[in-house]
């Protein structure tokens, strides 16, 4: 009999082959047999499974044929063979792979004991390099602490400093600003005269409404009046402004003075702490939360620009306070002089007007003797037109008759162009004559409205005259002598 091997998980038992010309019974399959060994791998060597039996085995029947001779003498089925049988007949290794595996073992163990020591020596080197860094980089960050506090206090010393000189220049401007209310008030009386000039003279109709230097004029008085309540109301809002900026600048500095002093407690209190120290703790993952929003050099910035914008807010205070010492002197000359031109626009308009108003009333005495003429010419068109619709009836008239000559006597001769030519030149003539009466028309129809406009503007002329010299001109002369300007204490 041949031993035959196979694979763990192989069967020796397979159905029967057939041998010869004999046929046996079939014989069933005996159990597979499955290997349940789990190796241990250790890390970083090879795996015990990287090696294999050096033999290799087929598949064989349990019931084997044996020579032709031998078959047909015996028609007998082969004993089964039994697993005891089974293990002792087919081997699985060979001593080459025994020897391997051990070869194995002892070189893994070897090496797992070298990589331990190795580790070993690593990790105490590893352990005293830590040790020293964390001592370096603790002292390292007291050192910075220290100096960071250095910083602060610096920084607090300027921005208290800058917060005092704030404040004293708050209060120098609330003064002046108060000063200004009061004198603005004082314009009103002045200002009233000037406007109800400006209020009469809106009461004029028509084109008298018109930009002139009286207007001019007035404007500017009430600008001039307006703009000297204006420029005090407006330095004093602009005064107001300047204050709430400087109360922001003030807000700003006392923030980060309040934010400087919650730091320097927090940084005090950091460097104070050791690793002894009774409430420190875990924080885990704390260092992965980046919650900072500058830098060192944007750090002392933001305090520098404070301290300059509060410099800034100040050199803009003195300027405002000098501004309004400025005003109180230069209003007084500029409404007496405005006050002289407006009067003198207003005699020369008035004379201007009564000018205007004199011609007007010699153009309409024209005009009306114009639209007479007008009228009569009017009246003799219409009777040429219709003097010349007799002949052009007498002219179609003998065109008509003559169409209804017989045959060829329907001859174009010498009546028939004359006839032809005379009903288009009196056809002409009339087209003429009605286009000319239809301009005539229209321009007494111009004429007409030109009268109207004439009388219109007339009664508007009279009207300004009425409130330019009778109005006007009686309110100016209670204006005040001098105008009144005056400052609060």
């Amino acid at each position: 009999m041949e031993f035959l091997g196979t694979t763990q998980t192989a069967t020796y038992c397979g159905p029967k082959k057939p041998c010869g010309g004999s046929a046996l019974p079939p014989v069933a399959s005996g159990p597979t047999i499955q290997e349940c060994y789990q190796p241990y791998y250790l890390p970083g060597y090879r795996y015990l499974n990287a090696w294999r039996p050096s033999l290799f085995y087929r598949v064989a029947n349990a019931q084997t044929c044996l020579d032709e001779a031998a078959t047909c003498r015996s028609a007998l089925r082969p004993p089964t063979i039994l697993p005891a049988g089974r293990s002792a007949l087919f081997c699985r290794y060979s001593p080459q792979d025994w020897d391997r595996s051990n070869r194995l073992q002892l070189c893994g163990a070897e090496a797992s004991r070298l990589w331990a020591g190795r580790m070993t020596g690593d990790s105490m080197r590893l352990m005293q390099d830590k040790d020293q860094l964390t001592r370096q980089m603790q002292e390292g960050t007291c050192r910075n602490l220290g100096q960071r506090l250095s910083d602060i206090g610096f920084w607090k010393s300027e921005l208290n400093y800058e917060l005092e000189r704030l404040l004293n220049e708050n209060h120098s401007l609330d003064a002046i600003k108060r000063r200004l209310e009061c004198a603005a008030e004082e314009l009103r009386c002045p200002l009233q005269v000037a406007l109800e000039c400006l209020y009469q003279r809106e009461k004029r109709i028509g084109i008298d409404l018109v930009h002139d230097n009286v207007e001019k004029n007035l404007i500017q008085e009430v600008d001039m009046i307006k703009c000297c309540q204006e420029q005090m109301r407006k330095l004093a809002q602009r005064i107001d402004i300047q204050m709430r900026d400087n109360r922001d600048a003030q807000h700003a500095l006392e923030r980060d003075l309040e934010d400087k002093n919650s730091a320097e407690f927090i940084d005090e209190k950091c460097l104070n702490l050791r690793n002894t120290s009774d409430c420190i703790s875990f924080f885990h993952g704390v260092e992965k939360i980046d919650g900072t929003i500058s830098v060192p050099e944007t750090w002392a910035k933001f305090s520098n620009d404070n301290i300059r914008h509060s410099q800034n807010m100040r050199a803009n205070s003195i300027r405002l306070r000098e501004e309004a010492q400025n005003l109180f002197d230069v209003l007084a000359d500029q409404l007496w002089r405005q006050f002289t031109n407006t009067n003198l626009a207003f005699s020369a308009r008035i004379a201007e007007e009564t000018e205007v108003k004199n011609k007007l009333q010699t153009q309409l005495a024209k005009t009306l003797q114009e639209i007479f003429q007008t009228e009569s010419t009017i009246m003799l068109l219409e009777r040429s037109i219709m003097a010349k619709e007799c002949p052009l009836k007498v002219a179609q008239t003998r065109l008509e008759c003559r169409t209804r000559r017989p045959n060829v006597e329907l001859c174009r001769d010498s009546p028939q162009f004359k006839l032809v030519n005379e009903v288009f030149t009196i056809d002409d003539t009339l087209q003429t004559l009605k286009l000319r009466l239809r301009e005539t028309r229209d321009t007494l129809q111009l004429l007409v409205m030109t009268k109207c406009r004439l009388e219109h503007e007339l009664a508007i002329k009279a009207n300004t005259l009425c409130i330019d010299k009778e109005k006007c001109m009686a309110m100016r002369k209670t204006f005040p002598s001098t105008p009144c300007m005056g400052v609060c204490p």
